[in-house]
């Protein structure tokens, strides 16, 4: 999935803090190849690397905790832990969304 949907080009003015080699990227990925499938398979690492890198730049403390406690597998403790990591990342997720 693009930023916005899928098969949708990133939006023109989005803000990316720190992000903007991705976006600019991700946004000469969807201008080079027509969408599509080829599209999706062509861009679909960038697509990934800036979700990421937005996900850590708004939530730092949160993404890391997930990264670090669901990374693998582990005892019922350590899922309890990447569980309750993941829904603290959903609720600062949550706190950054606007109404449109």
């Amino acid at each position: 999935m693009s930023v916005r949907g899928r098969g949708h080009a990133p939006p023109p003015t989005a803000n990316v803090h720190g992000c903007d080699r991705l976006y600019r990227a991700l946004t000469d990925c969807h201008r080079r190849i027509p969408a599509g499938l080829s599209r999706e398979a062509a861009c679909r690492h960038l697509n990934r690397s800036l979700a990421e890198c937005l996900v850590a730049a708004a939530c730092p403390e949160e993404s890391d905790a997930v990264r670090t406690l669901c990374s693998s597998g582990g005892t019922a403790l350590k899922r309890r832990q990447c569980q309750q990591a993941q829904l603290a990342l959903s609720a600062c997720l949550s706190d950054h969304q606007t109404e449109r």
